[in-house]
């Protein structure tokens, strides 16, 4: 049975940085739908019916009455969101799909690795385990070039203060002495994730963002330390 196709209007549109907005489609009257955190929807414009963008939901699925996707400038899409997006814009919304879901088990470590928006989804990870008081611990491992590029960064914190089970640790490639960042400058290393996950057999991986960060986790995570793939949940952007 297909899923049905809705319309939806921008509820709020937020830039989260000069180059990063997150929109808030809001659900019509009596929309009651079952998805789960960590899956992805697929929106389109009424003007341009052909072209469909996928985009990871920043909410989580105990958020109700709307999705939220966080998008960055990149491509036709991407671009159009962050430049035009605004409240009272309507959005066609193709219902949550995907695979890439947190396993929310007490003994479990989720070992989420994250660049550049790719870190949008594990938002929806740790605000559910959160308000669950969940006892499944959660780590995000984030490389992003700058301290400016850092998407949700106040709420990750206030996440972390909430949930003695969460941890966000960034890492900057490219930061500068002006950007006065006293954290992490480095790559993400094997060395650093042996340190983080300090039992293998009951970590479950996760890596989100570029092509290329994605598969250098992947080959860190399968080949460098020895991890069965089925441990291993990937998400590319492209």
């Amino acid at each position: 049975m297909p899923k049905e196709i809705l319309e939806m209007p921008i509820e709020t549109a937020t830039m989260e940085l000069p180059d990063t907005k997150t929109i808030r489609l809001k659900w019509p009257d009596g929309h009651n739908p079952d998805f789960k955190t960590g899956q992805f929807i697929t929106v389109y414009w009424p003007d341009t019916p052909a072209y469909k963008r996928a985009y990871s939901l920043s909410s989580c699925a105990l958020d109700r009455g709307f999705y939220e996707v966080t998008v960055k400038r990149d491509g036709k899409m991407g671009t159009r969101i962050v430049d035009w997006a605004k409240a009272g814009d309507k959005l066609f919304v193709i219902p949550p799909v995907g695979k890439f879901l947190p396993v929310y088990e007490p003994d479990k470590h989720l070992v989420c690795i994250a660049g550049g928006s790719g870190v949008t989804p594990f938002r929806g990870f740790a605000r559910e385990a959160t308000r669950r008081k969940l006892e499944t611990k959660i780590t995000v491992l984030y490389s992003i070039r700058t301290p400016a590029d850092i998407i949700f960064h106040n709420e990750f914190r206030e996440l972390e203060k909430e949930n003695p089970n969460f941890k966000f640790h960034v890492t900057c490639t490219r930061a500068l002495p002006e950007h006065n960042w006293t954290g992490r400058a480095a790559r993400i290393t094997s060395d650093w994730v042996k340190e983080i996950a300090t039992d293998l057999p009951n970590t479950v991986f996760y890596a989100c963002g570029p092509n290329a960060l994605v598969e250098f986790a992947e080959h860190l995570v399968i080949h460098e330390l020895g991890v069965a793939k089925e441990q291993m949940k990937t998400e590319k952007r492209g």
